[in-house]
């Protein structure tokens, strides 16, 4: 689960040219705007992502004329964006831990304090935004799509010393997922399993590609009993449809074979034996920490635009062949969403 709201240390203190009120702390592969003299280098203090979603609580009050927010689905609460103050960008938000009568004064570095607090994650439910009738959670196959952003876990990269990784465009639009198993067919989006009624863009999109009947006859060939594929749905109409396209396009980012994850090579093949458009390969190289050491060399990398112009997300960074990774304590993969883009399309 994702650290939302956790105790974290502040490892250095900066100041901002021109400003008298306020100062940049640094926090594992963040920077945040704090008040001046709020904190000292290697303080604990709780940080919160951004993304995150707090409840109506006095500590949080002062952030109502900035982050307020209020939906059918999320309820009322602050969420908080990436923000630029003095031309410097802030992620996210460091409050000290005796704000809080919830924490203990002897916590300890790295506790996650997201439930403590109330904390959620800021959504808007697939339901409202690419419609389809719902029938249930995800299939057993089908795990949620959220990678860990590096500046969330800057150790991620040395995971990647000496192996042989690729870099991935992320696309921005909407988790989409097929699977066939022992129940049958399951198309699903990022956290319900659709119903076959018509009522489902991404449903209707699967079956004017015959996707199901290509998935069965691969499987047969090949002997496979389970095989799931997801990826990414971009349309007009979904996330404001930055790659700029006229008609739908689903992006294959993962593949998995008898429940496990394949590697790069092994998810070209399928895509090109199912005819699957799949993310784009932007680089294929070995050792990533001698080329890209730090989070701000990999959020240079991560800068660009898509083919038609529009900013994009970002990178998804994995090995050619899945690895288990400690920190994660799954398989080794990462996220690198551009500072230029969240800036730009912060929706809500």
């Amino acid at each position: 689960m994702r650290k939302l709201a956790s105790i974290q240390r502040i490892w250095k203190i900066e100041p901002i040219e021109g400003a008298d009120r306020i100062e940049l702390a640094f926090v594992l592969g963040w920077q945040c705007v704090v008040n001046k003299g709020q904190f000292q280098p290697m303080d604990l203090a709780v940080y919160f992502e951004i993304d995150s979603f707090l409840p109506i609580r006095p500590e949080y009050e002062f952030l109502r004329s900035s982050s307020y927010r209020k939906t059918d689905v999320m309820g009322e609460g602050f969420r908080l964006r990436t923000m630029k103050f003095r031309g410097q960008t802030s992620q996210g938000l460091l409050l000290p831990i005796g704000t809080f009568e919830d924490i203990p004064e002897d916590v300890e570095l790295g506790t996650d304090v997201t439930d403590i607090l109330g904390v959620k994650k800021w959504e808007i439910e697939e339901r409202i935004t690419t419609g389809g009738t719902t029938i249930g959670t995800l299939p057993y196959d089908i795990p949620h799509t959220d990678e860990t952003r590096v500046q969330a876990e800057p150790e991620l990269i040395h995971e990647f010393k000496d192996i042989q990784y690729y870099i991935s465009t992320k696309m921005d639009g909407s988790s989409h997922s097929v699977s066939i198993d022992e129940n049958g067919f399951h198309v699903t989006g990022h956290n319900y399993e659709y119903k076959d009624d018509g009522q489902s863009p991404f449903y209707e999109l699967v079956k004017q590609r015959d996707i199901e009947r290509k998935m069965r006859e691969f499987m047969s060939q090949n002997g496979i009993g389970l095989l799931t594929i997801q990826g990414e749905l971009c349309a007009p109409g979904i996330q404001q449809n930055r790659l700029k396209l006229t008609k739908p396009e689903w992006y294959v980012f993962t593949i998995r074979e008898e429940g496990k994850r394949v590697g790069l090579d092994r998810m070209l093949e399928i895509c090109s034996a199912l005819e699957l458009e799949h993310v784009p390969i932007e680089e294929v190289d070995t050792d990533l920490p001698t080329k890209y050491p730090t989070v701000e060399a990999l959020l240079e990398r991560a800068d660009g635009e898509y083919p038609r112009g529009g900013k994009k997300e970002g990178i998804v960074i994995r090995p050619t062949e899945p690895i288990y990774s400690k920190i994660v304590c799954g398989l080794l993969s990462m996220k690198v969403v551009s500072n230029k883009y969240l800036l730009k399309n912060q929706d809500g």
